[in-house]
């Protein structure tokens, strides 16, 4: 038996129904603090837009300091401590909020509470790995879906309250407060549902000392990435996000300033690409766990690259939003499987390990998406930069297809 499986008295289907519900909660609350309340707040507190820029993406660097070694140290302290670790940061960060006046402590704060994430994610990742069996494809996509409704959810709401408060960039604080302290409280039940239902039954490695478990943590880190498997499945997911970073960042400018859409239009165009990977993930992860993952990765990659080099060149709506749905169905494809995949490769002591790193190669990609496209746009312009883009996720696919040769096996390494 793995050393640091969780095994609470809700087990099997009821433990993943539990760790959804969590995470729907969690994600809720993490959106309502993030988009579109966290710009505003930060213009309101006087900061211009590289100050905006910061505390917007200042959280992801926190995930990218801190995934891996939060899966790895649940690899040896256990699943449930290291969740509920996380679950702490959602349930009390948003609190914090409530107390900012200054756009430095706006940024500390950010910072903070970029660990929940950090330290849940993965965490919660490797547990429903370790429940699902041969469908860690199905079940890490219907996980994954659960959490994205409840991101889609929390920005609009969030947005919602503030224009029923009548903030704006220059608005009182108290108002974008009465959004924070709906954050707190929604992350508050996340975090009290975790109590509830994740304090029994975790089995850390019992009888090690403090050299021993530190000694098991690197080498839980190292084992995970010397696999050059579960390096490139990561890059693929991570390559993708890079496409997915930049359509976040400039479909909305590219819709208004170029093709002339409203800002309605524009929200609608990048709501239907994440509908789409919302219904099409489970789908396409039960198919992964059938059929085999590479196919669908590869498949995903082509998907993603054609609509988003075509964009630049597409100037109604129409074309623009089925650009889009298509788009989220590669997204659907490539994420379905790149997770599962690595569950596969790796031994289940170590899933922790796997996806910190698998979450680590996750963010950089998110995040220098729209650094990286950013800087190519205004050097190039949009069809140049997104045709270069486009290049990067179909020049990926040779590598990853000589590195990762066969499909993985019920009982990997």
């Amino acid at each position: 038996m793995s050393a640091t499986v969780v095994h609470p008295t809700t087990t099997g289907g009821g433990l993943f129904r539990t760790l959804c519900s969590i995470g729907f909660l969690a994600r809720f609350s993490y959106a309502l603090a993030r988009n579109p309340v966290l710009p505003l707040f930060a213009a309101a507190l006087g900061a211009g837009p590289e100050g905006i820029g910061l505390a917007v993406g200042v959280s992801t660097v926190t995930g990218i300091l801190f995934k891996m070694p939060s899966g790895a140290v649940s690899d040896v302290i256990g699943r449930r401590r290291t969740m509920l670790v996380g679950l702490a940061v959602f349930g009390l960060a948003p609190f914090a909020y409530l107390f900012i006046t200054h756009y430095a402590t706006l940024v500390a704060v950010r910072f903070f509470h970029g660990l929940a994430t950090a330290v849940y994610g993965p965490v919660a990742m490797a547990v429903v790995a370790d429940v699902a069996g041969n469908r860690k494809g199905e079940m890490l996509s219907w996980f994954s879906s659960v959490c994205i409704a409840g991101t889609l959810l929390g920005a609009p709401i969030g947005g919602y309250v503030l224009f029923l408060l009548g903030a704006g960039a220059a608005g009182n604080l108290n108002e974008f407060r009465a959004v924070f302290l709906l954050s707190a409280l929604t992350g508050a039940a996340a975090l009290i549902l975790g109590l509830v239902t994740l304090r029994n039954g975790d089995q850390p490695v019992k009888g090690k000392g403090l050299a021993e478990r530190l000694h098991l943590f690197v080498r839980g880190i190292r084992e995970v990435a010397a696999d050059r498997r579960v390096l490139a499945t990561s890059a693929m997911e991570g390559i993708q996000n890079i496409s997915m970073g930049a359509l976040e960042a400039f479909l909305p400018v590219y819709a208004v300033s170029v093709a002339g859409l409203n800002v309605f239009q524009a929200g609608m165009l990048w709501g239907v690409q994440i509908v789409v990977t919302l219904i099409a993930k489970p789908l396409m992860g039960k198919v992964s766990d059938r059929w085999g993952r590479r196919p669908l990765i590869v498949t995903g990659m082509l998907l993603c690259a054609v609509p988003f080099a075509l964009i630049p060149h597409l100037t109604d709506f129409a074309s623009l939003m089925l650009a889009g749905m298509v788009f989220g169905l590669g997204e659907a494809f490539v994420t379905s499987s790149s997770a599962a995949m690595v569950a596969d490769y790796c031994k289940a002591q170590h899933y922790g390990a796997a996806m910190g790193v698998f979450g680590t190669i996750f963010d950089v990609g998110h995040a220098s998406g729209p650094i990286v496209t950013g800087l190519l746009v205004a050097a190039l312009g949009y069809g140049p930069a997104f045709a270069l883009v486009a290049a990067l996720l179909i020049g990926s696919i040779p590598m990853f297809l000589w590195i990762v040769r066969e499909e993985p096996q019920p009982n990997p390494l």
